[in-house]
């Protein structure tokens, strides 16, 4: 248990732009996304799916997203939609998260929605584990039904992150933590 307890006092969340190649080989995101589906999963109603983003299909996710921002944003400068575009390629694999939580007569949809962030979760862990680093994100286009749309959401799943995954360019500090005291009330 010793290599369980220092996996989970080391794992951090780099910035995306301190991940770079080699991500993690096909055999490893299939790793990685069975122990993902290992998450609390109260009635066994997998709400959650996943949608991998590598190679070129970061670049045309990146499309789709910039193509959107430029339509909102018409007064933008190329090098703002330019961010857009690279939005999901720096790291070498996105990983999204989708929440299917649905009503139920016994399983609240907050529940549902609970263990699709325990996914992204176990994602980190499971990418730390095999030597990779990673980082859960959102952003904008996270909550646009457009980008939902073109991503194939149906109109009831949401996104509850990305997560991109690589190999860290550069050591990197941790950040404060908090103290206890400050979060922690004894009943």
């Amino acid at each position: 248990m010793t290599d369980a307890r220092a996996l989970l006092e080391t794992r951090k969340s780099p910035k995306v732009f301190d991940l770079t190649t080699p991500g993690p080989t096909p055999a490893q995101i299939d790793e990685i996304l069975t122990i993902a589906s290992r998450v609390p999963d109260h009635g066994k109603l997998a709400p959650w799916r996943f949608i991998v983003f590598e190679g070129e299909g970061r670049q045309r996710a990146g499309e789709l997203i910039a193509g959107i921002f430029a339509q909102d944003n018409p007064d933008a400068d190329s090098q703002r939609v330019e961010i857009e575009r690279t939005r999901l390629s720096h790291a070498p694999v996105v990983i999204a998260v989708v929440s299917r939580a649905t009503p139920h007569a016994k399983i609240p949809e907050w529940e549902q929605l609970l263990s699709g962030a325990a996914a992204c979760t176990l994602l980190l862990l499971a990418a730390h584990a095999l030597g990779y680093a990673g980082t859960w994100l959102t952003q904008w286009y996270a909550y646009d039904a457009r980008v939902r749309a073109a991503f194939g959401l149906s109109e009831n799943e949401r996104i509850v992150g990305f997560v991109h995954i690589g190999t860290l360019a550069r050591p990197q500090e941790d950040r404060p933590r908090p103290a206890l005291t400050d979060i922690v009330t004894r009943f």
